[in-house]
């Protein structure tokens, strides 16, 4: 039997169709039902359907005001506040395509992107970088917020297949990606909240994320509101400890975070009694079979897990029906045809190659923007390539077996290392550098920058040149001096070996 999950296509997107008027549309049968808890340790802000319906409808309205047409595309350069999601959502459902961005972002990367996708608009929090001096119009977060209580405008209906958002992930050539996906997409998800979250309208999901992640954003927003339930946020800087009290009090049936926030839960209560939480959705970067375990021996419900990217977000999870097996990511969630492949297709059961999705997903990507190379690159005949690598067993289920590349993972990001060496390269007195992401205690990774020079080089300059260039989860948290960098048989720097020499020494 060859490595292949297909048991029958995803229900078919309708012709016409807008990804926010679909995860709007208890609006009109639940009004007052509440949509958005944003929660501290004060209590609770809350939106109902109606609300957020009302300002991201009338943020749409303000957006079309500025001048902006169907098509333009609107850079977000905005906080960890509600406006993201509401301007996100506001853009998308005239037409206009949004491209979210990490607030983490440097001026300097910015001015990157700004260049590649010559934005109609930038909608500009003060407090997050962004150049200045650009054709584009810049809104401000008082613009924005002003908007929420213009008239409604109209949902744009169209083709599912056209352009409805772009986001960026890091390439493996070192230069981000611009991904851009259809409207359709966010029907796709419907496969994902099946056969990961198991949410019904009655859940209480809160995320740990920030408004601004695109974890968050889908996860944590997107797919309660598209099902009838109850978002819940939790207010910028709210502690891992603090969590605990929140999922209690506002009595929490669906946790999502990356694996590090429930380490760190852990650590700050080995026993966390949770009385009305289901289950907890863990994404972003693998999560440890101690983690899994920990948990379920603290609070007495499953992890589950999800393995998805950029590209086409998550379709391999476990599910409350289909608990993952040790150490597997879990299965294809039904309705997704999923293959474990070589250069000739499909590998017979229990052989490694590479976890590919079929071109028919409606989940993945239409293409990455201006790069038609790059994006036929990613296609084996009819199969996407993920860069991942697998093994699938009889139930399907797939365990991970690492990278054909070198991508890092800092705290849910993926990072090329390329990127991130392109800029210490330029660091006076480094003469070669090699970046790696270590595992420094069990669980814990960091990204760390192995370079060579004629001595040690001040690592407080080093960090600040990082902070300078990079954002926050790109920069190196280690900078070692070697006397040589490892390479393979080719020549070539091995990073496996960097990782690998540094894991042995601790």
């Amino acid at each position: 039997m060859l490595s292949l999950f297909d048991q029958g296509p995803a229900p078919t997107c309708p012709p016409s169709f807008n990804m926010a008027a679909h995860v709007l549309a208890f609006a009109d049968k639940t009004p007052e039902k509440t949509a958005l808890a944003v929660l501290s340790a004060d209590g609770a802000k809350r939106w109902s359907y109606a609300q957020l319906q009302s300002a991201v409808l009338g943020t749409s309205t303000g957006l079309l005001n500025a001048g902006l047409n169907p098509g333009d595309r609107v850079l977000m350069r905005l906080g960890n506040t509600v406006e993201f999601p509401i301007a996100y959502l506001g853009a998308i459902a005239v037409g206009l395509v949004p491209v979210p961005t990490s607030s983490q972002l440097t001026e300097g990367e910015v001015s990157k992107m700004v260049a590649e996708l010559t934005p109609a608009a930038i909608l500009h929090d003060p407090n997050v970088a962004c150049p200045m001096g650009t054709d584009a119009q810049i809104i401000s977060l008082t613009d924005l917020r002003a908007m929420h209580d213009l008239p409604p405008a109209s949902y744009e209906i169209g083709d599912p297949d056209r352009m409805a958002y772009i986001i960026y992930t890091s390439g493996t050539s070192g230069v981000p990606r611009a991904v851009c996906h259809a409207h359709r997409a966010v029907w796709a998800r419907q496969m994902m909240i099946a056969g990961w979250h198991a949410l019904a309208e009655t859940d209480r999901l809160l995320h740990a994320g920030a408004f601004n992640w695109t974890y968050t954003l889908g996860t944590g927003l997107m797919d309660p509101w598209s099902v009838g339930a109850t978002a819940m946020i939790a207010t910028q800087g709210t502690s891992p400890s603090a969590l605990k009290d929140l999922i209690t009090t506002h009595k929490v049936t669906i946790f999502a975070a990356a694996p590090g926030v429930y380490r760190k839960m852990l650590s700050d209560h080995p026993d966390i009694h949770l009385p009305d939480l289901r289950h907890g959705l863990s994404a972003g970067e693998k999560l440890s079979e101690t983690i899994r375990e920990d948990w379920f021996e603290a609070t007495g419900t499953a992890l589950l897990e999800a393995y998805g990217m950029s590209e086409c977000s998550t379709f391999i999870s476990a599910s409350p029906t289909n608990p993952a097996h040790p150490n597997t990511l879990g299965r294809p969630q039904t309705g997704r045809r999923i293959a474990i492949v070589d250069d000739n297709g499909p590998v017979p059961l229990g052989q490694q190659g590479t976890i590919a999705v079929h071109k028919s997903d409606p989940g993945l990507m239409l293409h990455y923007l201006n790069a038609p190379q790059d994006t036929a690159a990613r296609f084996q005949n009819d199969w996407f390539l993920t860069g991942d690598q697998g093994v699938m067993d009889t139930e399907f289920y797939i365990t991970y077996a690492g990278r054909d590349d070198d991508m890092m993972n800092a705290g849910g990001f993926r990072v090329s290392p390329l990127e991130v060496e392109a800029v210490l390269a330029r660091f006076p007195g480094i003469s070669a550098v090699g970046v790696a992401d270590v595992e420094i205690k069990q669980d814990a990774r960091i990204i760390a920058a192995f370079y060579t020079a004629a001595s040690d080089l001040d690592e407080t300059a080093l960090k600040a040149y990082c902070e300078d260039k990079l954002a926050r989860y790109k920069q190196p948290r280690l900078f070692q001096r070697l006397n040589v960098l490892p390479t393979n048989s080719n020549g070539k720097l091995s990073r496996a070996t960097l990782r690998k020499d540094f894991e042995t020494t601790l």
